[in-house]
């Protein structure tokens, strides 16, 4: 193994008291500003305002950095609270919780070597021709090495965070109570289901053994689809902590920005057929968005699939729901969208007319693109700025409504889709490509 000295990394609290423990100080410095800050305004006769009065830059700063320094659920939970479009939470917090998405910084070289000694054994090197101490990435839950085994094969390891797994449960209560406090969440807002969502989901993204099998499960799924490539799993090297496979080589996919249009529009097309079938055909979606997620290879023109961990299956329910959606928007039919959104979750016959009118309205904005006959252009498009304020305004209005977790991760990864095109400023015939499937 191999030390730099600019890759020192930062130790993970890992016991379930030290982690307790730093979130309290991250309560007790925040609450302690946001109490300066009240006197302050009370003392000028200023409305007291709970998003204004707490984050504050400083306090900003500290929860963004305490949270990435925890890792683990902790930093998790913030990057998927901090949506990119429709958020139910204020813009400062979720301000705060994008700083996390590239936040991670690495285990030392030590506590990665007694990891991997616990997964191995004392004498795991020996496998190696070559083990690169410094990681090519890190990220919330673990963090990911380039390895040659003795026989050539060229893997990528991913290791995870020693006490991940075990704080899952306290790390989302820590910080859900954290937003609660604050003032910060919508009031009336049951986050409760959507907090069990998310706690199932971590646990099953801090087991490795389960991610390998979804990898295989993609890998056998896409066997035949000339536009993917999905790594190989090392099942001998691989624990519940440590996932070995691999290596695929490629450039970050937002490099295909650079690349000429017809390159540009086949990239989005395939991604954007790619999370129909998961959600119509498969039944399994990679529920995270995240660009690093992707790799493209510019020789062969392949996009390299490579975290795993987020795969979730799609409850029967949601699948029907959202194909009613799609199938009601193709047909203008709005009696039968306004049923679909009830089946997820997004409306009930308790929803004021005031907040259905809204999020039918925001419905429509969001899903009109998708049935034009016209190819959409993502780059010409204006559709983030009035969904988002379109979201705030329904958070002002009292909107609580807590839609189907799956129905939301969906919505995220869509999101996420549409960002990324935008990115690479594709064009897309999406009328024809929905048709296909709904």
């Amino acid at each position: 193994m191999t030390d730099r000295r600019d890759n020192r990394g930062a130790a993970i609290p890992k016991g379930r008291l030290s982690r307790l423990g730093r979130f309290g100080r991250l309560a007790a410095g925040t609450a302690s500003e946001a109490l300066g800050n009240s006197l302050q305004a009370l003392a000028r006769g200023e409305k007291l305002d709970a998003s204004r009065l707490v984050l504050t830059p400083s306090n900003a700063r500290r929860m963004a950095n305490e949270l990435a320094h925890l890792r683990g659920a902790a930093m998790k939970m913030g990057q998927m609270l901090s949506m990119d479009a429709g958020d139910l939470l204020p813009r400062e917090l979720t301000d705060v919780l994008a700083r996390l998405r590239e936040s991670a910084q690495p285990m030392p070289p030590h506590q990665l070597k007694r990891v991997l000694t616990r997964n191995w054994g004392p004498d795991w090197l020996s496998r190696f021709a070559h083990f690169e101490a410094r990681p090519m990435a890190a990220a919330s839950i673990g963090q990911v090495h380039r390895a040659r085994t003795q026989d050539g094969r060229e893997l990528a390891i991913k290791v995870q965070y020693p006490g991940v797994r075990d704080s899952i449960d306290s790390d989302v209560d820590n910080l859900a109570s954290l937003i609660a406090l604050s003032g910060l969440a919508p009031r009336g807002l049951d986050l409760k289901p959507m907090l069990e969502e998310v706690k199932r989901q971590l646990r099953d993204e801090a087991d490795y053994l389960r991610e390998g099998r979804m990898m295989t499960r993609f890998g056998d799924w896409l066997a035949g689809a000339d536009a993917f490539v999905t790594p190989q799993l090392d099942e001998e090297l691989t624990t519940p902590n440590v996932l070995a496979m691999s290596y695929l080589p490629g450039d970050p996919i937002e490099t295909v920005a650079e690349a000429a249009p017809d390159i540009r529009n086949r990239v989005i097309a395939d991604l954007s057929e790619l999370v129909l079938r998961e959600v119509f055909e498969f039944g399994a979606i990679q529920s995270d968005p995240n660009f690093a997620n992707y790799r493209y290879h510019p020789e062969t023109g392949r996009i390299g699939l490579l975290d795993f961990g987020a795969v979730q299956d799609i409850p029967d329910t949601v699948r029907q729901a959202g194909r009613r959606l799609l199938r009601a928007g193709l047909a203008a039919d709005g009696s039968e969208r306004e049923q679909a959104l009830i089946e997820l979750g997004y409306l009930s016959d308790e929803t004021p007319p005031d907040q259905r009118a809204l999020v039918l309205e925001l419905t429509d904005m969001a899903l009109a693109p998708l049935f034009e006959a016209r190819t959409f252009d993502f780059d010409a498009s204006t559709l983030i700025a009035p969904l988002r304020e379109g979201g705030f305004k329904l958070r002002e209005m009292g909107y609580a409504r807590t839609p189907a977790p799956m129905a939301v991760f969906i919505q995220r990864k869509v999101a996420g889709l549409y960002l990324l095109g935008a990115k690479l400023n594709a064009r897309l015939d999406t009328r024809s490509l929905l048709e296909r499937y709904v």
